[in-house]
């Protein structure tokens, strides 16, 4: 019996911005207190530059994005201009990133609660959270973003009610402590010094920004770059305003005795108990929702990230509504295996999850400094001023250093995390490889069990020869044998295979006999490449993509075309995710 399918769900703009708002959004509870914490009344001046460095990334997204439509995010980018080797470096750090978003938004969700609710048991907490949203995940993100977006409703208005309540009491009580606060000497004893170690602090505030990337196939055409519009719109308004207004209402030594739940005492002070419960319970729900966002995020740049081969093909088995179900399960369970390592140190995961994002971001910017270089011709909706690219990078890395000044325990941390996630993804990349010396080894060292090698090396073999005869196809438009050069070279610094199809589709003006030379000559040069050449008449687009990947059984992402100019009558989101490689 054939199963039906679930219709698959695009996301409108409120949805969207939800899904991945909840998560940067929920900054507000913690990024005021911590920016005040190292700049002290110069607090809301550190956060507005931070809602600087946000908008010129605004653009900087909304150009690669528009570019290459495609999940992933700093990957994709990478992937399309890049190596295949930089683009899983990318990778690894967005999964850290999501890890260490889950857990620490998950077990802070819990703690407000247990404000709420006494002697609540933490960590069992967490995890039956974390549980409850792999579930919503696994459902399908239609009906998670129903989640989301009550959830982030609930916080805007929260928020709201928090700055009317405080602009009420100061309407009746003045600006007496905001002058108070004024006067005092700065701690760090530099104004520039706090200025900087403030801003550092306070891109804290920003996470969260790159989760749209990594999920813009399930959003409606031109929703992406108003989710960024709208995420920059939230923090660059409700950060700073509540960190100036909370220096307006409390001392600074006062912010400092309540860093962890500055907006409820805030909330206590202006309005009420009423107001610091209602705060207290929507911190919970948005850091619920920030857990939401991990989920979402990491599955879309997971899958991508299978479809490519750096991940195993056990993780693209889909559910009937169409969700990777296998990829939301191990993430639950890395979450939890990260929660109880670090015994809930949020210390700890705060360093993985602060130099992750923060880099991340860096090789978004460098991505997008390389789409103008290798894809000029390639169509995008905006386009990026290189002065403030380099800006913001410069920004970004500024705010890596001031981290690493600030907790350079943090920072080691964040390596130990690191160092074996890459290893795993160096294995996966040379597999191919690391197989041939298996076999070896088996030859080498199991000699007197000659019967158990030989089955385990035949059985590896196969294996090998299994990876390697997944073919690649590269359209060409007749190109020189220098272009087709690069292509070969790509090939085999970025692919396991051995097999490449070069495939030119014809008209009756087509003379390919010089493109046949090169190729000849191609041949000879890498000889452990099987390359045959096709002629194909039609006309280069969706449709003659889906009927040869069809009939030859190759998958779409390992067909591979140039560059395409801006008189190409199609946008490479139209192509099903055939690859750029020049």
């Amino acid at each position: 019996m054939t199963k039906l399918k679930m219709p698959i769900i695009k996301l409108n703009q409120l949805q969207a911005t939800a899904i991945c708002g909840n998560d940067i959004s929920s900054s507000c509870l913690y990024v005021s207190a911590l920016t005040i914490m190292y700049a002290g009344q110069y607090a809301w001046i550190s956060l507005l530059i931070v809602a600087l460095v946000l908008y010129l990334f605004r653009k900087i997204y909304g150009e690669v994005v528009g570019a290459l439509p495609l999940n992933g995010g700093a990957y994709n980018v990478l992937l399309n201009t890049a190596s295949k080797r930089m683009a899983a470096f990318a990778a690894c750090l967005t999964i850290l990133s999501y890890m260490a978003t889950a857990v620490i938004s998950g077990y802070e969700a819990m703690y407000y609660f247990k404000g709420i609710i006494h002697n609540l048991p933490l960590t069992p907490a967490t995890i039956l959270l974390l549980g409850i949203f792999m579930m919503l995940a696994i459902i399908g993100i239609g009906e998670s973003a129903i989640v989301a977006v009550i959830i982030f409703i609930t916080h805007l208005v929260t928020l709201s009610l928090l700055v009317f309540a405080s602009l009420c009491f100061l309407a009746h009580n003045g600006l007496s402590v905001f002058s108070f606060n004024w006067a005092q000497p700065v701690e760090s004893g530099s104004l520039l010094k706090a200025l900087f170690f403030g801003f550092s602090a306070a891109m804290l505030g920003i996470s969260g920004f790159e989760s749209s990337a990594n999920f813009v196939e399930e959003q409606e055409k031109g929703v992406f770059p108003k989710t960024l519009r709208n995420m920059w719109a939230v923090v660059s308004f409700f950060n700073p305003v509540i960190a100036l207004l909370a220096l307006c209402i409390l001392p600074i030594a006062t912010i400092h005795g309540h860093q962890e739940s500055l907006l409820s005492f805030m909330g206590q002070t202006t309005g009420g108990s009423w107001l610091s419960w209602v705060i207290s319970l929507d911190a919970v729900f948005v850091l619920s929702g920030a857990v939401l966002t991990s989920y979402v995020g990491v599955t879309g740049l997971a899958e991508r990230i299978t479809l490519d081969r750096i991940l195993p093909n056990f993780f693209l088995a889909k559910n009937r509504r169409g969700v990777n179900y296998r990829i939301v399960i191990v993430f639950f369970i890395l979450c939890i295996s990260v929660l109880l390592v670090t015994h809930g140190n949020l210390v700890n995961l705060a360093g993985v999850y602060t130099f992750s994002f923060l880099t991340v971001m860096a090789l978004f910017g460098v991505g997008n400094l390389l789409l103008k270089a290798k894809r000029k011709s390639l169509p995008r909706p905006e386009r990026a001023p290189v002065l403030s690219i380099m800006l913001a990078i410069g920004l970004i890395i500024a705010a890596f250093l001031g981290n690493m000044e600030l907790n350079l325990l943090s920072f080691y941390v964040f390596i130990k995390y690191l160092i074996p996630t890459l290893l795993f993804v160096v294995i996966m990349l040379n597999r191919v490889r690391v197989i041939t010396w298996l076999i070896y080894l088996i030859k080498y060292l199991y000699r007197p069990l000659r019967g158990f090698a030989v089955k385990g090396s035949r059985r590896l073999e196969r294996l090998s020869k299994k990876i390697s005869s997944q073919e690649l196809v590269f359209f060409t438009r007749g190109d020189n044998v220098a272009i087709l050069n690069r292509v070969m070279i790509y090939v085999e610094e970025n692919e396991t295979t051995k097999r490449l199809k070069i495939v030119h589709i014809t008209n009756p003006e087509s003379n390919n006999t010089a493109l046949k030379k090169d190729i000849e000559v191609l041949d000879r040069a890498y000889p452990d490449i099987e390359i045959e050449f096709l002629e194909i008449e039609g006309k280069f687009g969706p449709d003659i993509i889906d009927e040869l990947s069809g009939k030859w059984e190759i998958p779409k992402n390992f067909m591979f075309i140039g560059s395409p100019s801006d008189k190409f009558s199609y946008h490479v989101s139209e192509l099903g995710g055939v690859r750029l490689i020049m």
